[in-house]
C-alpha cells in the first residue's frame, strides 16, 4: 500500500501502530537479549533496575508490563541466579522491594549500553527533532492514559 492510498482501519489505528512499531523494535534488540543467554523479561528487569535504584516489586511490574505475580516469579528466578537482591520494604514490610546485585549490574552495564546504541540506530532514520518530538507525545499519550496508582508507593 502507497503512503498516500486508502487503507484498512488498522493501518491507522494508533494503538495497531503503536504496538506494532513496539514489536517490531522490541524483536531487534531481543535478539542481542538471547545471546546473553537471558529471558526477556529478566531483561526488562535489569534495564529497569540498572541505575542501582531499588523499587517495590509493583513498581518493576508496571514498569517491564506484567502482572506482579508473574514478576515475583521472575525476580525469585534472579534471585537464585545472583543477579537480584530481595528486602521488605523498611517502612512497610508487606512490600518487598529488590535491586540488582553486583553480578545483576555487571551483566545490565553492557546490555543497557547496547540497547542505547539500537535505539540512536532506530531514531537516527527520524533525525534528532522527530525522535525528541515522538518521545513527548509517547510520553503525554503514557501521562493520560496510564491507570491511577491505587498506592503512594
Amino acid at each position: 500500500m502507497g503512503k498516500d492510498a486508502p487503507g484498512t482501519f488498522i493501518d491507522g489505528y494508533l494503538a495497531y501502530l503503536l504496538a506494532r512499531a513496539s514489536h517490531l523494535i522490541s524483536a531487534e534488540f531481543h535478539v542481542v537479549v538471547r545471546r546473553a543467554r537471558l529471558p526477556v523479561q529478566q531483561w526488562r528487569v535489569l534495564a529497569t533496575l540498572a541505575d542501582g535504584q531499588g523499587l517495590s516489586i509493583g513498581e518493576v511490574a508496571e514498569i517491564v508490563l506484567i502482572p506482579q505475580s508473574t514478576l515475583t516469579r521472575v525476580a525469585e528466578r534472579m534471585v537464585r541466579a545472583g543477579l537480584l537482591l530481595r528486602a521488605a520494604d523498611e517502612a512497610d514490610r508487606r512490600i518487598t522491594r529488590v535491586r540488582l546485585s553486583a553480578k545483576g549490574l555487571k551483566l545490565a552495564g553492557p546490555l543497557v549500553e547496547q540497547a542505547r546504541a539500537h535505539e540512536a540506530a532506530v531514531v537516527q532514520a527520524l533525525g534528532a527533532a522527530d525522535a525528541r518530538t515522538l518521545k513527548r507525545i509517547l510520553g503525554r499519550l503514557i501521562e493520560q492514559h496510564a491507570r491511577p496508582r491505587l498506592d503512594s508507593r
